[in-house]
């Protein structure tokens, strides 16, 4: 993800804004089509003239309209899928850090073992889920585990899962041996089930896309606006129609793929959320709960991040 600060620099940011795979994208799909336009100026100006009077530029005035509610609404619908999974992972660090808040106050102050398999088992929960929302978890990630639990995790289809298994079984261990009242139990079962909510919720945004007609019918729609709309600016411009156009496919086809990138929030790309920033400070404000120290565990892979700014 691109961190900057707001409302502090103007030329900067713009700076910094070619740095993003999907600006690079835009950028060259707009040199793209000022090719194809240039060509299309040259055979009519120089060689054969087919354009003519061209076409009627009203027409293109309503398309455009068209076209830009439809892309409003298509950034509107993508920037809420970011929110929202911006929202559940949000909601995950307060659990977590109220999860282990609980836990350490409710369990017996000798009891170092069990506070220590709760802190390595939310930490890995929250580096799980982001590995889950991409390609798969990926056990090599996963701190604190010895060769027989990482065969074991390695064996799941769902690790998230499995791990908010181990945390809730454990709790009732607990509960059963009378560590903890059952007043407790009730804040602590509120928390720990949330896991599994937000899981749910993210797996729902990752897995729903927008429909895939009405996102061919828009990319459709930009192709043949671009196609066409040197054929009406051409007799009225000349090759000044290679700017116009080019400009103008900037500014649709920049909304199309912004909102592509962000509707789906859990990625690697420069817009995406930084689950693997969350998913790290999760496992340090655990740790010092639960443990009193900072994590010392396995950091974070740089290679997760190298197609973030």
């Amino acid at each position: 993800m691109i961190i900057y600060e707001s409302n502090k620099y103007w030329l900067k940011d713009v700076r910094h804004l070619y740095r993003s795979w999907t600006m690079q994208r835009v950028i060259r799909s707009s040199m793209l089509v000022a090719l194809v336009t240039a060509v299309i100026c040259v055979i009519d100006m120089h060689f054969i003239r087919f354009v003519g009077d061209g076409l009627d530029t009203g027409i293109f005035s309503l398309l455009g309209i068209v076209l830009s509610i439809l892309l409003a609404f298509r950034t509107t619908t993508a920037y809420d899928r970011w929110w929202e999974g911006r929202k559940q992972w949000g909601a995950l660090v307060n659990d977590c850090r109220n999860l282990a808040i609980y836990l350490n106050s409710t369990l017996p102050q000798e009891n170092r073992e069990s506070r220590h398999f709760f802190a390595v088992r939310i930490t890995n929960f929250c580096i799980a889920l982001k590995e889950h929302l991409r390609q798969g978890a990926r056990v090599e990630e996963l701190v604190f585990l010895d060769d027989a639990e990482k065969t074991i995790y390695a064996s799941k289809g769902h690790i998230p899962a499995f791990i908010s298994y181990e945390i809730i079984q454990k709790i009732q261990d607990h509960f059963r041996a009378g560590d903890i009242r059952p007043e407790d139990h009730l804040n602590i079962k509120l928390h720990s089930q949330e896991f599994m909510n937000i899981c749910g919720a993210c797996e729902r945004i990752k897995k729903t896309p927008i429909p895939f007609s009405y996102n061919v019918y828009l990319k459709l729609f930009i192709t043949l606006y671009a196609a066409l709309l040197p054929f009406a600016l051409l007799p009225m411009f000349g090759y000044w129609t290679i700017l116009m156009v080019a400009f103008v496919f900037f500014a649709f086809i920049g909304l199309e793929l912004m909102a592509e990138e962000v509707e789906d929030p859990f990625g690697l790309d420069c817009n995406d959320l930084p689950t693997g920033d969350i998913a790290h400070t999760i496992k340090n404000n655990v740790f010092e709960i639960l443990e009193q120290k900072s994590a010392q565990g396995k950091e974070r892979e740089p290679a997760l991040y190298d197609k973030v700014f």
